[in-house]
């Protein structure tokens, strides 16, 4: 029943928010007491792997005729963890900030269902079973897209509506075709899908465009830079540092355990998504660079670190799939942590163009402290994990011959760099051309969380023993087939 309590208690929980409309401190508590069981409940999945590495579990009178059924492995298990880990932490900063706003009990239950969903989908055990909690995800999100209810909200999020229902009429194909071919939509330890037909390479572009479509890939990224300067930022930071990652997460289920990856590679099908990749990384920090808005810059930033994730998958190398897992670890908390802070901003200033910020590094040092770390690691300086991300991504090209993809990363550090740094020079460098002065950090559950992230972008690059690192290792191994677990 773990599955089963880890997706459905944030549901439930969701829908108690809204039936029971309790007073606004009751209610917080609940909020957070649902998700700190939550990630209490996605711990105990360490204990499934310990002996067996994988376990799966059927429930086949669950919505005939395919059944429901969990996978617990070591890539669904570690992204279970990031995903609770950064959603509790948001959570706690939400309740803070979404105080001036209306319509409160719809959010905290809108992100509580959009958690459920989330989780669900990680732990998906066939395709059937991940549509199925990929569409609710996408649904639920879009109430939190559409929060402020404002007209750029409502166009944006029906962009993003749009873009999602495209995205999973094209997943819904690739299942089609691969039941169609194989009789079977089951996840399988080194897939087994290698027909080389029409419908096979049409399932596989299918599967592309639905989940490129969640991890913003180019051209399918358009409605992120919308999205993003429209929702609250501690829905930007879950849109951004978790909900891509399903994106990411559906591609590694299809190249590892549907098809064949060394199939993929044969018939070369896999240079589309490499191709994508390096557009992704490169034009995502071009548009960047070209932003004047701070959030719609991150969500171009965005846009371009889930091309490094992209490409990580793409090169079909162990050196490069632990980059790849390590970097949605990293990604997640460093810009989680840059929404974060950049809504406290915007919050307490009503400004959003970056050369609005000149000088707010005085009046909100720790903010803008943390900020700069997750930046430093962005850019990929070491000792920051962004670094360590980049030096395994960057042996794992050189491993496959493709020293082109190496040197894609370097020139992204310096673009990263390029839109990056003036923030920061901004903040701290440059006199105020608004009257800040009764600005301050903010409270401590806003301030707390942030500064939590702001440690985590250097902390799993200095200790001793890295347990993100070892835990990306593991599941790239088990991924290639090297062994079951730690």
């Amino acid at each position: 029943m773990l599955p089963f309590l880890i997706i459905f208690i944030p549901i439930i929980g969701g829908l108690l928010t809204v039936a029971l409309k309790l007073e606004d401190r009751i209610r917080d508590r609940f909020v957070l007491a649902v998700t700190v069981l939550t990630e209490i409940l996605v711990l105990f999945l360490y204990t499934f792997l310990r002996d067996t590495g994988v376990v799966v579990l059927q429930y086949p009178k669950l919505l005939p005729p395919f059944g429901i059924s969990f996978r617990i492995d070591w890539l669904s298990v570690v992204l279970v963890t990031i995903a609770s880990s950064i959603w509790l932490l948001v959570t706690i900063y939400s309740f803070d900030y979404i105080k001036p706003s209306k319509n409160i009990n719809r959010y905290h239950a809108f992100t509580l269902i959009t958690l459920g969903a989330t989780l669900g989908t990680l732990l998906a055990g066939d395709l059937v079973t991940l549509f199925l909690f990929f569409e609710l995800m996408s649904f639920s999100s879009y109430v939190l897209v559409i929060h402020e209810g404002d007209p750029q909200a409502m166009r944006a999020g029906f962009l993003y509506l749009i873009m999602t229902i495209g995205g999973g009429l094209a997943f819904l194909f690739g299942v089609l075709a691969v039941y169609q071919m194989t009789g079977t939509v089951a996840f399988t330890a080194g897939g087994f899908l290698t027909s080389s037909s029409a419908l096979s390479l049409g399932a596989f572009i299918g599967f592309l465009i639905g989940f490129g479509m969640k991890a913003g890939m180019f051209p399918l990224h358009v409605w992120l830079p919308e999205a993003h300067p429209v929702a609250p930022s501690p829905s930007s930071a879950l849109l951004s540092g978790v909900m891509l990652k399903i994106g990411a997460f559906g591609l590694l289920r299809v190249i590892f355990n549907v098809y064949e990856f060394q199939f993929l590679k044969e018939v070369g099908w896999i240079n589309y998504l490499l191709v994508a990749a390096i557009l992704t990384i490169l034009l995502g920090s071009i548009f960047a660079i070209m932003q004047k808005n701070l959030k719609r810059r991150l969500a171009y930033s965005s846009v371009a670190q889930m091309g490094y994730i992209l490409l990580g998958m793409a090169l079909l190398s162990e050196q490069a799939l632990i980059g790849d897992v390590f970097h949605i670890f990293t990604h997640a908390i460093m810009k989680s942590c840059l929404f974060l802070v950049s809504g406290t901003m915007i919050l307490l200033t009503g400004k959003t163009e970056i050369d609005d910020f000149k000088g707010i590094g005085r009046r909100m040092p720790i903010s803008m402290a943390c900020f700069t770390m997750a930046s430093l690691s962005m850019i990929g300086i070491p000792p920051f994990n962004g670094f360590l991300s980049k030096w395994f991504l960057g042996l794992g090209a050189l491993e496959v011959n493709q020293p082109l993809s190496a040197i894609v990363l370097l020139v992204s550090s310096l673009l990263n760099a390029v839109y990056y740094l003036p923030i920061v020079i901004n903040a701290f460098f440059k006199q105020e051309e608004h009257d800040f002065s009764q600005i301050s950090d903010p409270s401590p559950k806003m301030l707390i969380p942030v500064v939590v992230l702001a440690i985590a972008t250097v902390f799993f690059d200095i200790i001793p023993v890295n347990v993100l690192l070892n835990l990306s290792e593991v599941t790239a191994a088990a991924l290639f087939g090297g062994g079951p677990g730690l």
